[in-house]
């Protein structure tokens, strides 16, 4: 619950460049910026400062990831993906909300050690597998996803969440915004049209649509799409989803449990157990 500021100057420092952005009346801001390669790779430390008439109000450091140059790339969707959420059970889902931290919050079990071995796969541990976490959550909850991420060792990545909602519409936390969801995917493959994709998602809502439509029309950039079957009711559409994405020759697995998507992996050289 906090208060926004809108229409406020807000500055980046990013090596010798100094952008320059405006917050949105949600407060919500976004610098989208072009560099010249080369670029250094790995975690980049970058200064961001709010301003009201030149006074600076609020400071501090943020971090930019340029991926390293390996084989493949992992975009994860969130909850029920690999955190316990509940997403289509509204009493539950609020549930684990409003009772559980950013430590006491379960994954599923496996699935940090399959994520952990994605990270690693085909390089180094010095040059990890780039991860991106794109969810229809908000980044209210930004803080609490990146302790959440650091408690579990989660490979770290980027995170491309959603808008903050006001508190009235908190009810609808994690269930809208799909249509930025496929936006967000599909900036990523714009931004490295020469690196092989992995998607993971869930089947509780709109994932297997969103991954199989991207699937269908860059069927070159997908390697494989991972679908933990949440709702049993909906295996069978979500089966022949990726039953049409198959026949691109892009490898498909729905999955309960997790060891049975690290098998997968392993046997189409993802990994190596």
């Amino acid at each position: 619950m906090v208060k926004p500021y809108p229409d406020l100057k807000v500055e980046l420092q990013w090596f010798d460049q100094v952008l320059h952005a405006e917050t949105d009346q949600d407060g919500f801001f976004k610098f989208d910026w072009k560099d010249e390669p080369p670029l250094p790779v790995g975690w980049q430390e970058v200064t961001v400062q709010a301003k009201i008439n030149e006074t600076v109000i609020a400071k501090t450091t943020g971090h930019v990831y340029v991926p390293y140059d390996t084989q493949y790339g992992f975009i994860s969707d969130i909850d029920d993906t690999f955190l316990i959420s509940h997403s289509a059970n509204l009493r539950k889902r609020l549930f684990v909300l409003f009772t559980q931290n950013a430590r006491s919050r379960q994954p599923f079990e496996g699935v940090v050690k399959h994520y952990q071995l994605l990270a690693n796969s085909n390089t180094t541990p010095e040059a990890p597998n780039p991860f991106f976490f794109v969810s229809s959550s908000e980044w209210n909850l930004y803080d609490y996803l990146v302790e959440t991420f650091s408690f579990n060792k989660l490979p770290e990545g980027v995170f491309m969440l959603n808008q903050i909602k006001q508190w009235k519409n908190l009810i609808k936390t994690g269930k809208t915004g799909h249509e930025g969801k496929l936006i967000r995917v599909m900036r990523i493959l714009d931004a490295f049209p020469n690196q092989k994709f992995v998607f993971f998602g869930d089947n509780s809502q709109q994932d297997p649509d969103i991954y199989s439509s991207i699937a269908l029309k860059y069927p070159k950039n997908i390697e494989a799409i991972y679908i933990r079957n949440i709702r049993p009711e909906k295996a069978a559409y979500t089966e022949g989803l990726l039953a049409k994405v198959a026949e691109l020759h892009i490898h498909t697995c729905m999955f309960t449990d997790s060891q049975e998507a690290i098998d997968h992996s392993a046997r189409i050289g993802l990994i190596s157990l």
